[in-house]
């Protein structure tokens, strides 16, 4: 019995550290700008990674003490809590399997499409309501500032290669036909009748393409590309504690044999 106790609290002092990614993932995302700004998946994970680390930690103590029902409670809530990490894993997969990015002749950047991108992502910034906000947050970063201040000459810009932001807010859709001042003031064409951006730019610093579509579309391109690095450590945690819950329910198991078996002996003698 001590020893399957042993073994218990040994996978669920594993089980604590491996909250400790999820957790950090949460707050890694509500410091990103796009995550930040948008505001949807960060708190839940976070949350789950705290949920998490308490049960685990109650499945420790239950063990370390020989609570049972402690250890009982531990074994049904971090059975709820992988199926929803499960849920979360291939939730992200599928509302970021669609948004690359398009190769444009002669720039090294990617433009960004809306359309590109999964429903239920679009839907995050589609609402003016929503878009508002987003954009009144994305205005105070200075990532468009940043711009001017490494690219001068046309060609070095057109060569950078741009975040997926960068690309869609602080510059007007390459097919415009807008010509290069600098990174963030551009001079108008004749024709801006080749889509609904070009009438959107504005060399106004606070205004730029703030208000365009393909800023949408850079602001879900970046969440597709931070979602997507988070879901690895999601994965590879989510693998780790299915291992050692199954390993628990079988330590657990044998400690309750041990237990009728010593009972029975005691009995018998």
């Amino acid at each position: 019995m001590a020893l399957s106790n042993n073994v218990i609290g040994a996978i669920n002092f594993v089980a604590v550290l491996l909250s400790i990614p999820i957790i950090a993932a949460g707050i890694w995302l509500t410091t990103v700008p796009a995550d930040s700004c948008v505001k949807t998946l960060q708190w839940p994970i976070f949350v789950l990674g705290v949920l998490i680390f308490v049960v685990a930690l109650a499945g420790f103590i239950g063990a370390f003490w020989r609570i049972p029902r402690l250890l009982i409670f531990y074994l049904v809530a971090m059975l709820v809590l992988i199926i929803l990490l499960a849920c979360l894993v291939v939730f992200i997969y599928l509302v970021t399997i669609r948004g690359h990015g398009n190769i444009e002749p002669n720039r090294s950047y990617l433009e960004y499409h809306e359309d590109d991108f999964s429903l239920w992502l679009r839907r995050r910034v589609r609402s003016s309501n929503k878009w508002d906000g987003i954009r009144s947050c994305l205005s105070k970063t200075s990532m468009c500032a940043e711009l001017n201040q490494s690219y001068r000459i046309a060609q070095d810009f057109f060569n950078a290669h741009l975040t997926p932001m960068q690309s869609g807010c602080c510059k007007p859709p390459t097919k415009c036909g807008y010509t290069f001042v600098n990174p963030t003031y551009w001079i108008s064409p004749i024709n801006m009748a080749e889509d609904v951006d070009c009438m959107h730019w504005s060399n106004d610093q606070t205004q730029l393409c703030y208000n365009c579509d393909s800023c949408k579309a850079g602001v879900l391109a970046t969440l597709r590309i931070e979602w997507r690095r988070a879901n690895v450590i999601f994965i590879i945690t989510l693998v780790a504690l299915i291992v050692i819950y199954f390993i628990g329910c079988f330590a657990f198991r044998n400690a309750k044999t041990e237990e009728l078996f010593r009972k029975y002996k005691q009995g018998y003698t």
